[in-house]
């Protein structure tokens, strides 16, 4: 489409390093953003993730933004940013230990590449970049640590009563994989029952007149997960509901974080959580950048990647990882059209391109886009309206499978 091609940028290379001129017009387009969401459209595409890394860098070292939040537990973005930050810790083995079951497909080659420059770059020292989990589904003993050592010094009249809310929490088996197996395999009533204890532990120290910020937070987290498993995920309606808290949580914590510290940030996680506009949504009602609209307003920029066709990882029904392919896009699709912009690989900025009334109704026009979700099988091709959805899309002519870590030996 002629219209489309007047706004494109062509990208010089996926590849993180080297000269970066070809990213001045991207970091114009999110310049005065607080929040910059930076989608995936599968979670196992390595090119996706090179690109990823390679706009981090220069909206770090160009713009000044200075946190990293991603679709990981937030007790482990704990662990990876003392490392990040202090060098101390093995960069592998947390990696290994923390992403996990679902989270499996976070432990690749490209992340271990994105966060070792980002240790890099708080090493050479100034401004430091730090990591952020805005997920829940796990939490580590080191964060229930942090909750009550906290107390013990500071609320020591809190503490046997916090420990009591924690107590069935804490019991649960170490290792990500097998806690949360055990906590998923719970009886339904036994779940609420935590959730009520975690609820109430966040209460108890909200009402403290004194607490700690970052003390609230991780039992704000805690409550956090610990609701999401009392929904009934037999339940179609609260499946969705839990979809729906999720969300939502997502943003809140991106938000906390930024208020919290004034860092500007980058929101990474899938496209179906960084768009404005859900694409399916019967199972996920409203989405984390719609959230972030309401919560921000226009400090939030939503940024979409798209592909024509290729290779990404996915976790199969027996929680294996396998690599599956996506056919050249096909006539009628978004992906379709926008591979016929005479470049490889380029962004859009939707918002100047909606201007111009032929690229406007076709953007507004909802059609078969490819959003890869994180199992196999799956229907990748909902109907979305890329112009609702994003702000700015970044468009990839065909991306390879992202690379696990090997296992230690």
């Amino acid at each position: 489409m002629a219209g489309l091609t007047r706004y494109a940028h062509p990208l010089r290379t996926t590849a993180p390093v080297g000269p970066a001129a070809d990213l001045d017009a991207f970091a114009a387009m999110t310049r005065g953003a607080n929040f910059v969401g930076l989608g995936e459209v599968s979670h196992g595409s390595k090119d996706v993730f090179t690109v990823k890394e390679r706009v981090l860098r220069q909206l770090v070292e160009r713009e000044g933004f200075s946190a990293f939040a991603m679709e990981i537990n937030w007790s482990a973005a704990a662990r990876l940013n003392t490392y990040l930050t202090t060098g101390r810790g093995d960069l592998r083995q947390i990696m290994r230990e923390e992403f996990q079951h679902a989270y499996g497909l976070t432990n690749t080659e490209e992340y271990l590449h994105l966060f070792t420059w980002v240790r890099e770059h708080n090493r050479a020292g100034g401004r430091q970049v730090r990591l952020v989990g805005m997920d829940f589904a796990d939490v580590n003993p080191e964060q229930y640590e942090r909750i009550l050592g906290w107390t013990g010094e500071h609320a020591p009249g809190l503490l046997p009563e916090l420990q009591r809310h924690y107590a069935a929490l804490r019991a649960l088996p170490g290792g990500v994989t097998t806690r949360l197996e055990t906590y998923m395999g719970l009886p339904l009533a036994e779940r609420k029952k935590m959730a009520d204890d975690a609820g109430a532990a966040y209460r108890l120290l909200k009402q403290h007149a004194t607490t700690d910020p970052w003390a609230l937070q991780d039992a704000r987290v805690v409550s956090q997960m610990a609701t999401s498993f009392a929904f009934d995920s037999d339940d179609p309606a609260q499946a969705t509901a839990a979809n729906r808290h999720r969300d939502r949580t997502l943003a809140e914590n991106a938000v906390w974080w930024q208020r919290r510290t004034g860092d500007r940030i980058v929101v990474s996680g899938h496209d179906g959580h960084v768009a404005y506009d859900s694409a399916v949504p019967a199972v996920f009602p409203v989405t984390m950048g719609a959230d972030l609209r309401e919560l921000v307003g226009r400090e939030y920029v939503a940024v979409g990647t798209t592909i024509d066709s290729g290779d990404y990882r996915a976790r199969t029904a027996n929680g294996e990882s396998g690599v599956f392919t996506v056919a050249p896009a096909a006539p009628g699709s978004n992906e379709y059209t926008l591979d016929q912009v005479p470049h490889r690989d380029f962004y859009i900025d939707l918002r100047a391109a909606r201007r111009a009334p032929d690229v406007g109704a076709w953007l507004d026009t909802a059609r078969p886009t490819y959003v890869i979700p994180g199992r196999y099988p799956n229907d990748p091709t909902p109907p979305l309206a890329l112009g609702r959805a994003f702000d700015i899309v970044i468009h990839l002519h065909t991306v390879r499978a992202s690379v696990l870590l090997p296992p230690t030996k």
